[in-house]
């Protein structure tokens, strides 16, 4: 396990960097917006579309894989729904809390970290575990809250829902890397080294801007922070490796690789959804930090653990 923690712990220095520069105002809250809007809109989706562009549908989508995972999620999904309703929550703030215990920091940490810590081989699981997260799980946040609010499932929230993927710059470049490569386009040395040049900038910038994030979120609400953290950084991986290994048994690599996704912090995203919708942001953005924090460790172990089979 040290010997991974050593691995892993570059990236978290990066990490540490970004929330050094936020913590001091070096880097302000308005500059940490730019740079995550440069990583989100320019160099990830650079990534991932050329990921995607040198990939197969075959390569991304396994049934299998793709049940255990939907399986594991689902399950850590509706404990936390389970818990928040037992304190007596609200359809919108059990729905934001399922969101924290379930929905992983994959398209900033995940895609980079992984992808370099298990092998090129890890990255259509990575994107499969992505596209899930975006589509699946997001969408039913957005369907949870819109629909409580209503009162009733009506057809303008399957039209809001769909409208925000075909905004989400990792689904639209995701899914154009696709194309490219079902049709077998070829794509131009200039062009092909323009995306690796503006790709490499997404570990870095992605890292740091996830430390910068960090600096100007509190810790309230401790005991529901950290009971989330505790779902997404312990119940969730076991959830899915659950799935992986006992009840969808698929190859032991791509097992590694979606356990050890499901093992990342609380996705920076869902902070953004909850202060869209005015749905406990403090909450969320204190298991933001506890889960970022203890990650440190806790990644390394899983990671650890499923790549000794």
């Amino acid at each position: 396990m040290f010997e991974i923690f050593l691995k892993t712990l570059p990236f978290f220095a990066l990490i540490g960097l970004g929330y050094g520069a936020g913590r001091t105002r070096f880097f302000t809250e308005e500059a940490t917006a730019y740079l995550t809007k440069f990583v989100f809109y320019f160099a990830l989706s650079a990534m991932l579309f050329r990921f995607s562009a040198n990939l197969s549908m075959a390569e991304i989508f396994n049934p299998r894989l793709a049940a255990a995972y939907l399986w594991g999620t689902a399950f850590a999904y509706g404990v936390a729904m389970a818990v928040a309703f037992w304190r007596g929550a609200s359809v919108e703030i059990a729905a934001i809390e399922a969101q924290c215990a379930a929905i992983g920091n994959t398209g900033f940490l995940g895609v980079p970290m992984l992808a370099l810590l298990l092998g090129q081989e890890a990255i259509g699981p990575i994107i499969l575990v992505l596209a899930i997260d975006l589509i699946v799980f997001s969408s039913m946040l957005v369907i949870l809250v819109v629909g409580s609010r209503e009162g009733s499932m009506s057809p303008k929230i399957f039209r809001t829902v769909g409208v925000g993927l075909l905004k989400n710059p990792m689904i639209v470049s995701i899914t154009l890397g696709l194309i490219v490569s079902g049709l077998s386009l070829p794509i131009p040395v200039p062009a092909n080294e323009f995306l690796s040049i503006l790709g490499a900038a997404a570990t870095p910038g992605a890292l740091f801007a996830i430390g910068a994030s960090l600096a100007s979120k509190s810790a309230e609400r401790i005991e529901i922070a950290g009971w989330l953290s505790f779902c997404k950084l312990v119940l969730h991986p076991l959830f899915v490796a659950a799935g992986a290994y006992l009840f969808f048994p698929v190859d032991p690599y791509l097992a590694a690789v979606v356990v050890s996704a499901a093992a990342l912090p609380v996705a920076g995203n869902v902070f953004i959804l909850a202060q869209h919708y005015g749905v406990a942001p403090q909450r969320v953005s204190a298991s933001i930090l506890i889960s970022t924090a203890l990650s440190i460790f806790t990644v390394s172990a899983v990671i650890a653990w499923v790549t000794a089979y």
